[in-house]
């Protein structure tokens, strides 16, 4: 039989960017990540995949792709052994129902056999399916780590957030296991939201984020509630509202869990203080982060906390809202030295927010005049993650803009321009903002 060709997943790298070469190296860091051992893929791999030779990867190698794409191989176009291939079709029209069908089927095939008529009496949901839960929303968590932002990310997280729903009718629960239910599905929500504030589709996050927090007050959950108040500061300051910003995080922070908990805490001030900075209030934005710190130093490192705490646990996210905060306020030594401090502190992982403060340090020497040790800080951003990450892209366009502000038709902007066309080819950033770097008068 001749081998159908995998258009959805020609369609998905189309999408993001992907050639057959950076997505086998994309997948080689993944495999290298689960086994310890770099992947030995290449692009020819990949156009095998394309070409339907390989209609089903070896399960290390389909992990990977789907911790890379945030997919699952068959939403992705292929074909598990011994099932019979679907007839070609336009990826364009089937591809958004075939990714709600596939993306979590064991867990809608669960609710289907619970409900189904006929059956003597419904299955008992119980804590082995929220503990199942669990497990899938450590993975989108990891997936966020390494990737942040991607569309594929947002859909499987809603898609999850749905099916949790549906287990709520499959079948018979007790109160807790209802509760730790909407808990699971408004911690998906939440996720969606987040990977869409991170890819800067902000009015998408917003509707996560209302779907979010009525979910969470059904579970009663302190520690997801606490996530999706901190969440909304976040949306609130990247669409410019720093008053529902600094409302949003106070929520947050009123949270008994924060004074049980004072890590809690510690991020919440800290998120404060990002948004004070982006009203200009020096003073505001010293005092926040001075509460961040004692509470960082009065938490429990021993105590067991959600994945999504990670960065917080070590000081990394508290550097990281520093580095954001001293940034908008134009105070650029300051937000070196807190960049520095958040890329020694992140954990090897979380590639993304890595990006992310590299390009702010980057912004921060530029402030300085330090024009080449700028550059040479912007060009060690992977091509790959600038390329698909939106807030990446969009730091290193304002970099850009500031850069030719300062220095027009100088050998650094040439060597910046250069680096832009041949190692972030297909990068398509946002327009920037106004940058806040002045060039200097004269």
């Amino acid at each position: 039989m001749d081998a159908i060709r995998n258009t959805v997943l020609e369609a998905w790298m189309t999408e993001h960017g992907y050639s057959s070469n950076s997505l086998a190296d994309a997948v080689n860091r993944a495999v290298e990540e689960l086994t310890g051992h770099l992947g030995g893929l290449d692009g020819s791999s990949v156009r095998a995949w394309k070409a339907g030779r390989v209609s089903w990867p070896k399960s290390a190698t389909r992990t990977a792709l789907e911790a890379v794409t945030g997919l699952p191989a068959v939403a992705l176009g292929f074909v598990p052994r011994g099932r019979p291939a679907p007839a070609p079709a336009s990826p364009q029209l089937e591809e958004p129902d075939m990714k709600r069908r596939t993306l979590v089927g064991g867990i809608a095939a669960a609710a289907g056999a619970a409900a189904a008529p006929g059956t003597a009496s419904p299955r008992r949901i119980g804590m082995s399916d929220v503990n199942r839960l669990n497990k899938r929303f450590a993975e989108i968590v990891a997936s966020d780590h390494r990737h942040g932002g991607q569309l594929g990310i947002e859909r499987q997280a809603a898609a999850l957030a749905d099916e949790t729903l549906n287990l709520q009718n499959a079948g018979g629960a007790s109160q807790r296991v209802r509760s730790n239910l909407y808990a699971s599905a408004a911690a998906f929500r939440s996720s969606a939201m987040w990977a869409a504030i991170d890819g800067r589709r902000y009015d998408v996050a917003k509707a996560h984020m209302r779907e979010a927090q009525a979910l969470a007050e059904m579970s009663g959950e302190p520690t997801i509630k606490f996530r999706i108040w901190s969440h909304a500061g976040t949306l609130y300051r990247h669409v410019g509202r720093p008053a529902d910003s600094l409302a949003a995080n106070d929520v947050a922070l009123s949270l008994h869990l924060t004074r049980r908990d004072p890590l809690f805490a510690c991020l919440g001030h800290a998120r404060q203080a990002a948004t004070y900075g982006f009203t200009g209030d020096t003073v505001a934005v010293q005092r926040a982060l001075g509460c961040a710190q004692d509470a960082l130093e009065r938490a429990d490192p021993a105590l067991v906390r959600p994945a999504w705490m990670t960065a917080a646990s070590n000081g990394a996210e508290l550097e990281t809202l520093a580095l954001s905060a001293y940034l908008r306020l134009g105070e650029f030594e300051q937000a070196e030295t807190h960049a520095h401090r958040s890329l020694a502190l992140l954990l090897p992982q979380m590639q993304r927010d890595r990006a992310i403060n590299t390009a702010r340090l980057a912004i921060a020497q530029l402030g300085q005049g330090d024009l080449e040790p700028a550059i040479a800080t912007a060009v060690r951003i992977p091509s790959d993650i600038a390329a698909q990450h939106a807030r990446v892209a969009h730091l290193l366009q304002e970099f850009g803009t500031a850069l030719n502000a300062i220095a027009p038709g100088s050998a650094a902007v040439r060597t910046w321009t250069e680096h832009t066309v041949t190692g972030l080819r297909g990068h398509r950033p946002e327009p920037a903002v106004t940058s806040r770097i002045k060039r200097p008068a004269g």
